[in-house]
């Protein structure tokens, strides 16, 4: 990729698609596209310059309709913009009235020596980094699905086919840790063995950036997320070698207190938006 974002939330999120991703600029924006999973919502979208004005709107969409007009499977729009001071510009008029989704996050980062325990973290659960390849840990693979399908059951995106879209992104996921990107890590019930949390961290150089912090909705508010995200921190770096973790969360969600407790400080304010395929 030779389109770098100012952005370092953006510049991740598209280190994290698999590598046969394509990124190439259209004049103000960069399309996205990501063949192996048309059904991805972050790996297919365009990355504006600026926030949107008057008239953007339209002109996103009809964008957008372009880029991918040769991709049938592709049925969602996704728009971000290159900016890290939550500037929202005409998103509400423009977008959301056309029923897009605005969504204001948070880019969390820390080095390596900033991260710390929490005084309150779990120390009954087991944390695991899984082998890529296929073997004695596909049982706990297939318990990551069932972790994100519970998950997607208590706030539903209305895309029935979610279950396909985890397991592609998986398997992306998995080819990448293979050739040495990063890994995946969850926490095991001392009971049963059970996947009761997980989330990834995906390398490229010096730069890692956590993926889907996941907890079982029956495991919450147990302290089992704050062991996770230390311990997948500092092994990931020690590992693959990385000076900074980029983490994002929800600017209205209390993942970032958490997330903060932790050692990442809020570096960006980030905007996008998003419409969901028609049912």
């Amino acid at each position: 990729m030779t389109e770098v974002p100012r952005s370092l939330v953006l510049a991740t999120l598209i280190d994290v698609l698999p590598d046969g991703k394509v990124v190439r600029r259209e004049g103000d924006h960069l399309i996205v596209r990501s063949p192996s999973n048309p059904g991805h919502w972050e790996g297919n979208m365009l990355a504006f310059d600026d926030a949107p004005v008057a008239g953007d709107g339209e002109r996103w969409e009809a964008a957008f309709d372009a880029a991918f007009a040769d991709e049938p499977g592709v049925r969602h729009r996704t728009f971000y913009w290159d900016r890290i001071d939550g500037e929202e510009g005409a998103a509400v008029p423009e977008l959301e009235a056309r029923g897009y989704r605005l969504e204001r996050d948070l880019g969390m980062i820390a080095s390596p020596v900033e991260l710390t325990p929490h005084p309150k973290a779990n120390r009954e659960v087991e944390i695991r980094r899984l082998d890529p390849a296929a073997g004695p840990d596909e049982a706990l693979w297939e318990g990551e699905i069932a972790l994100g399908l519970a998950n997607e059951a208590e706030s539903p995106s209305g895309d029935a086919s979610f279950e396909r879209f985890l397991r592609n992104r998986q398997a992306e996921r998995r080819v990448l840790f293979a050739a040495g990107r990063g890994a995946w890590y969850v926490a095991l019930d001392p009971t049963d063995g059970a996947v009761v949390a997980g989330c990834g961290v995906i390398a490229t150089g010096p730069r890692g950036r956590f993926q889907a912090v996941d907890t079982a909705p029956t495991h919450r508010r147990r302290g089992i997320a704050r062991r996770l995200v230390h311990e997948a921190g500092l092994d990931a770096a020690a590992r693959f070698a990385l000076s900074r973790l980029v983490i994002v969360a929800d600017a209205e969600y209390h993942a970032s207190g958490i997330y903060e407790s932790l050692g990442f400080r809020p570096r960006e304010r980030v905007c996008s938006a998003w419409l969901a395929p028609p049912r």
